[in-house]
């Protein structure tokens, strides 16, 4: 603790130092995943389910809109895009034909892993100077920003608030 600083008003510089950093390396990850995508010619929006089903696997496109807090008819859409671009692929289940799954074609995985090969070696290379009790406290501090993202985007999508309107240009 800095001299001179309460003990409030030192967890409230660290909290906002927490912040900051948790807000730089997210817009930060958002600006990577938008390069990738450029540079495969789909969109972000894409590229990050496009994640979601290589961690997840083969899912539905109801179980892929319950994992992103978009819509099934955005899942919908975006299934159609990326299967034309020929990184997924729908799955008939065997058992109940009227069931659908979305399986990424393995041999596609390599042309957007390439981009993010350099990322995986840092990131890991960083992971192994903690300890298993710290890397347990990242894990939970992670899993619950990302339970508190999809509250926070569902309520924001079920309110439809309106877009907002740009500021109007000053007058000469």
């Amino acid at each position: 603790m800095k001299p001179g600083l309460s003990r409030a008003k030192a967890r409230a510089a660290l909290m906002q130092e927490l912040e900051h950093a948790v807000r730089k390396s997210s817009a930060l990850g958002v600006i990577f995943g938008q390069t990738v995508a450029n540079s495969v010619g789909v969109s972000s929006s894409d590229l990050e389910c496009l994640d979601f089903l290589n961690i997840e696997g083969r899912v539905t496109a109801g179980r892929l809109a319950e994992l992103t807090g978009l819509t099934t008819g955005a899942i919908t859409g975006l299934v159609d895009r990326m299967e034309k671009a020929g990184f997924v692929r729908r799955e008939r289940d065997e058992e109940d034909r009227r069931k659908v799954y979305i399986a990424i074609v393995p041999e596609a995985l390599g042309t957007i892993g390439r981009f993010y090969e350099p990322l995986q070696k840092a990131v890991t290379k960083n992971w192994e100077a903690y300890s298993d009790a710290e890397l347990k406290l990242i894990l939970r501090f992670m899993s619950e920003g990302y339970e508190t993202m999809l509250g926070v985007l569902d309520d924001l999508t079920s309110k439809q608030m309106p877009a907002a309107k740009p500021p109007k240009p000053a007058r000469k």
